[in-house]
């Protein structure tokens, strides 16, 4: 556990995101590592069938990663206030919504899967080997919420190192049990998706092992938990918006994806292979932001207003000189890139466009979600759930379908941009405003709970 209300804020928060950072690029390893054996060995209509699933496995799994995120920041303001009584009530809270949640989302994702593929138009020869891999995934969902809630409780209470072995195991496990299920049994696309869930699930056990026999506050049981009606309800004030946001950024991707389907197999393939990079190179912009929150969300529990913009300022630079030399990188070697993943000369030439145009605002994303999560930390999720949406629908998928028609699918690719650039600029005039700073739910002066004082609590 780590304090982050005492100490150079730059310090802190580059010690706090760098374990951090580096297990979500072994968590997207995942993805990756799928995507490169898929595109080698099963070719570019299982990679675009991967592809295709991830708008509708991440509206599958949006509303929780909301709730989960909520339950985070409310779990690093009780903790900056030492409510340690409290912290634990918050994570007995989380694990019991998270079990039942994730079983109906994942029967109701597998009942409505050919629906959804349907409603994006995606091509014949892709579906079956969509639906088999997405089945598979959902199937699979309630161990990547078990292991990944886990990870997020521990870093709202400042331990962003005990995440990253995790992280690194299921990922090593991940490659490993794709390598011998797709290129050793044969299981085609199948293999893949099983390899994922086995391996969550093997890192999720051992976990649940480690934390219980070593950790201070954490124990992890079926029975003994309390679900606390009073903490949910305050991870649902702060959980719910940006739940509600991931939703419609996921309706927003498979709108999006519908758009793609349209040009065939070819750009399917190269928007999910680009996708792929895209989201492994903005993730020290998210991770720095993701620190900046729980910096924030102890800080302002602990009543210390005045480092957040510090911190803020911090986190700016850092992420500004990270994202700049990443841009570098892909403009230099964006064939490259693509050519990991595939040696279909046209799906290389699309997803290079995507890459050259797209790096170029690299920059703008990492001082967004820097913004974003300065807001985040003090609660403040309503007005980015509105920024995001605007940006998104508002912006980027009207853009996508009016730029495709005239100038083809180099028009959905500069759509990007435009919405990233307004999300940008609506997030910074709010922080202008400070209104953020009243969203605070946990505060030090805040008398301490009783379990007698009306919190209602039932068995999970």
């Amino acid at each position: 556990m780590k304090d982050l209300t005492t100490g150079k804020e730059a310090k802190l928060i580059i010690r706090f995101a760098t374990p951090m950072l580096l297990g979500n690029i072994f968590q997207q390893l995942y993805n990756i590592v799928d995507s490169i054996i898929v595109g080698n060995v099963l070719g570019k209509q299982a990679l675009a069938a991967v592809g295709a699933s991830f708008p509708v496995i991440f509206v599958v799994i949006s509303l929780l990663i909301g709730v989960a995120s909520g339950t985070t920041i409310v779990i690093a303001q009780y903790f900056g206030a030492r409510r340690l009584e409290q912290v634990k009530k918050a994570m007995d809270t989380f694990y019991i919504f998270a079990f039942f949640a994730s079983l109906v989302m994942s029967a109701l994702g597998i009942y409505f899967s050919e629906d959804l593929f349907s409603l994006l138009r995606l091509p014949a020869e892709v579906l079956p080997q969509a639906k088999t891999y997405l089945h598979i995934i959902l199937a699979g969902i309630i161990v990547f919420f078990g292991l990944n809630g886990t990870n997020a409780i521990l870093r709202g209470l400042g331990d962003s190192r005990t995440p990253l072995f995790f992280q690194i195991g299921a990922t090593l496990g991940n490659i490993g049990l794709d390598l011998l299920f797709v290129m050793v049994f044969h299981w085609g696309i199948a293999g893949a998706a099983i390899a994922t869930v086995l391996a969550q699930g093997i890192a999720l056990i051992v976990a649940i092992w480690y934390l219980n026999k070593y950790h201070k506050l954490i124990r992890i049981s079926l029975f003994g938990m309390k679900f606390d009606r009073e903490i949910f309800r305050k991870s649902i004030r702060i959980g719910l918006p940006t739940g509600l946001q991931q939703t419609f950024v996921a309706l927003g991707l498979m709108a999006l994806m519908g758009i793609v389907n349209t040009f065939g197999t070819d750009v399917i393939a190269a928007y999910s292979v680009a996708g792929r990079i895209d989201s492994l190179v903005q993730l020290p912009a998210m991770n720095f932001a993701a620190a900046l929150a729980t910096f924030v969300g102890q800080n302002l529990g602990a009543g210390k207003p005045e480092r957040v913009k510090h911190g803020l300022i911090a986190t700016l630079l850092m992420s500004s000189a990270i994202s700049l030399t990443i841009t570098l990188l892909v403009q230099l070697f964006p064939s490259q890139l693509m050519g990991l993943f595939t040696k279909d000369a046209s799906v290389i030439a699309i997803g290079r466009q995507y890459l050259v145009i797209v790096s170029m605002f690299y920059i703008i994303f990492s001082a967004m979600f820097s913004i974003n999560g300065v807001m985040r930390g003090a609660g403040d999720t309503l007005v980015p759930m509105f920024i995001t949406l605007v940006a998104l629908w508002v912006i980027r998928i009207p853009s996508a379908w009016l730029l495709s028609r005239h100038m083809g699918v180099i028009g959905i690719w500069w759509s990007v941009p435009l919405g990233m650039s307004t999300g940008f600029i609506l997030s910074f005039l709010y922080y202008l405003t400070g209104r953020y700073r009243n969203k605070v739910v946990v505060r030090k002066e805040e008398p301490r709970l009783r379990p007698d004082n009306g919190t209602s609590s039932g068995e999970g």
